[in-house]
């Protein structure tokens, strides 16, 4: 996957255990500005590592080498005491952890906010679900489903099409990116106070910010905006 390089982030150590794509987006924008990003993988990998064809010239899939530049990566069988062991003690050298699992997954190990910060105080921790922790956590997060629940497919299209998804998964950019800028934030405030904090990100909360005109057109009318195809 190649290796981070120098940059703004450099000396910043990112222990990312997300897979598929909204969290490992948001952690190759850090490796791009130089954080030293450690890749934590099962021994099957991450899903995109099996979702072939097509593959690059090294034999790797194009999904997976589209999120996974400048990292490193290892692998941790959670549910082994010594997979267990090596994911903690990375985690406690970081500064930074990306997680992506279900809510509830990460405590199970030991792995969550509450038992690392209690360790290390100036830890800084994201976690990226598809609807939150509160009501709706337990729904699967997947970037199709939030396009078609937050409105995002209502408005892709021509009027006389059905609704339509976007030709890429959109909403899991667009979550990455929110993830790195609230990490970047976190950063600049460890760096002032010397305290970490948590960071909870969601692909739906996402979604309905990245609507913008269409969902204040929306708030301000009370009417529904309607496909327009390619028309502005």
């Amino acid at each position: 996957m190649g290796t981070s390089g120098s940059g703004p982030l450099e000396g910043v150590r990112v222990a990312d255990f997300s897979r598929v794509l909204a969290g490992p987006y948001a952690s190759m924008m850090l490796a791009d500005f130089g954080a030293d990003v450690i890749k934590v993988e099962s021994p099957a990998g991450d899903d995109t590592r099996s979702w072939t064809p097509p593959v690059d010239e090294h034999g790797v899939g194009t999904y997976f080498s589209s999120v996974n530049r400048n990292k490193r990566s290892v692998v941790c069988d959670l549910r082994t005491d010594e997979g267990l062991a090596r994911a903690k003690e990375l985690a406690l050298s970081s500064d930074v952890i990306i997680e992506n699992f279900r809510p509830g997954v990460m405590k199970k190990f030991g792995l969550d906010y509450e038992t690392l910060h209690a360790l290390k105080p100036d830890l800084i921790y994201c976690s990226i679900t598809g609807f939150g922790s509160t009501a709706g956590a337990h729904l699967p997060g997947y970037d199709l489903l939030v396009q078609a629940v937050g409105g995002l497919m209502s408005v892709t299209g021509s009027l006389d099409s059905e609704p339509s998804k976007v030709g890429v998964a959109l909403v899991d950019v667009v979550t990455g990116q929110n993830a790195a800028l609230g990490i970047l934030a976190a950063l600049r405030h460890k760096d002032a106070t010397g305290q970490g904090q948590r960071i909870d990100v969601n692909l739906l909360s996402s979604l309905l910010a990245g609507l913008v005109n269409q969902a204040s057109s929306t708030l301000a009318t009370g009417e529904a905006p309607q496909r327009m195809g390619n028309a502005h």
